[in-house]
């Protein structure tokens, strides 16, 4: 299985309040990783992509359950 496949699996059984945390917590860890790129301490950029990939997935999961429950 894929990681973009467990990404969306693991966000689809998601309630609510799991998923804004989840929010939450890529984004801070998105931004600690633009930092330690930034002062030259990041190892692996790569992992910034992918985070920013899974809080894309993340929120579009959850605009559908919006429109859904509209």
């Amino acid at each position: 299985m894929s990681q973009r496949t467990k990404s969306l699996k693991k966000f689809r059984e998601m309630d609510d309040a799991a998923s804004v945390r989840e929010e939450a917590d890529l984004r801070s860890g998105i931004w600690k990783m633009k930092v330690q790129r930034s002062t030259g301490q990041a190892t692996d950029t790569l992992k910034i992509v992918e985070a920013r990939r899974d809080l894309a997935r993340l929120l579009t999961i959850r605009r559908q359950r919006e429109g859904k429950a509209s």
